[in-house]
């Protein structure tokens, strides 16, 4: 009988779990800043993609963000709901949906600008470090940045 490595299924030898412990603690890093302009963190993000396109497909998005469109699109109502997107058809193909920031999106932008300035504070990497992690991360997604 071969011998089996068990060894591999211990927690400490799984690069998946510090990228999980490490992603939830940032995201709860983030809430307090974020509680201050109502917004989650993946609602956050889907923001910031907005604030610099302006509008694009649900699709998109879904892809900027790897979040399918079960995700995104109760995540879309609800920031809608807020007032700060809209969402219409495309008049080219009425298959796609398209997401626009609104006004109040826009402005809500003027707010938002301090919470990565906020988060840079409570970071324990050096500028360098946080540099390095930044491109290997992407690397692992599959796109180098």
């Amino acid at each position: 009988m071969d011998k089996k490595n068990y060894d591999m299924l211990k927690i400490e030898n799984q690069l998946c779990f510090p990228l999980y412990a490490c992603s939830r603690e940032i995201i709860k890093q983030y809430k307090p800043f974020l509680d201050e302009i109502d917004l989650t963190y993946t609602q956050y993000i889907a923001m910031m993609v907005l604030w610099e396109h302006q509008s694009m497909t649900v699709k998109e998005l879904g892809k900027r963000l790897f979040l399918d469109s079960g995700t995104l699109t109760p995540l879309l109502k609800k920031i809608e709901a807020k007032g700060l997107v809209s969402r219409n058809r495309s008049t080219e193909d009425e298959r796609n949906l398209i997401v626009t920031i609104t006004e109040q999106g826009k402005q809500l932008r003027d707010r938002a600008v301090e919470v990565p300035v906020k988060m840079a504070e409570c970071s324990v990497l050096e500028p360098e470090e946080a540099a390095m992690l930044y491109q290997i991360l992407y690397k692992m997604l599959g796109r180098d940045m």
